[in-house]
């Protein structure tokens, strides 16, 4: 699902694909590590509860990871070019972050309102990148399908964020098939360089 980074087109194949599987396993390892945090701590409360300190601090944890990674993934294409499609979406990023703050001082429901707009636009944003990368870097099928089920995925959560059945083992659930995502996308990449 998604954990979008952006990388300027202008990055060449011969550099992207090494640093990308570097990121990629970086941000495998944050969210299982996220998971189990999750389903150890807060995976038992639902719409109605109010998130305890440690589901807040991971909430808001979350998509602000994903902006840090963002800058990370631009920083390491080194070419100096702002790409307007990654601004975006650290803005989108960071207005989410803020977004959390707020709602988890509300309820779970207001979270996974707020978590599922957020994953419903960083996953179209995931489309785009993945579509405009597809030519330099090559081998994006995975952020593809990732970027899609994170839109369907982040649409679901959002509308189903008031349901007394929905809880943080939904977003746990999200980040996993992330992980899973990216997992397949650094196999994509070995496989396309080697």
């Amino acid at each position: 699902m998604t954990h979008t980074t952006v990388t300027p087109a202008t990055t060449t194949i011969t550099t992207a694909p090494s640093g990308l599987r570097s990121l990629y396993l970086i941000r495998i390892a944050f969210s299982l590590v996220w998971v189990a945090l999750v389903l150890a701590t807060s995976a038992s409360l639902v719409s109605k509860d109010r998130p305890t300190v440690i589901a807040a601090v991971l909430l808001v944890v979350y998509p602000l990871w994903d902006v840090i990674a963002t800058l990370l993934e631009r920083r390491m294409a080194a070419t100096g070019a702002t790409n307007r499609v990654s601004t975006i979406n650290m803005a989108v990023g960071l207005a989410t972050t803020a977004g959390m703050v707020i709602a988890v001082f509300s309820t779970v429901g207001t979270a996974l309102l707020v978590f599922g707009i957020w994953a419903l636009l960083s996953g179209a944003i995931q489309l785009v990148v993945a579509i405009r990368r597809r030519r330099t870097v090559g081998a994006q099928w995975p952020m593809v399908i990732s970027g899609g089920q994170s839109v369907l995925a982040g649409a679901a959560t959002a509308a189903m964020s008031a349901s007394a059945t929905s809880g943080l083992s939904t977003v746990a659930g999200y980040s996993a098939f992330g992980a899973f995502w990216f997992l397949v996308s650094v196999v994509a990449l070995s496989v396309r360089r080697g």
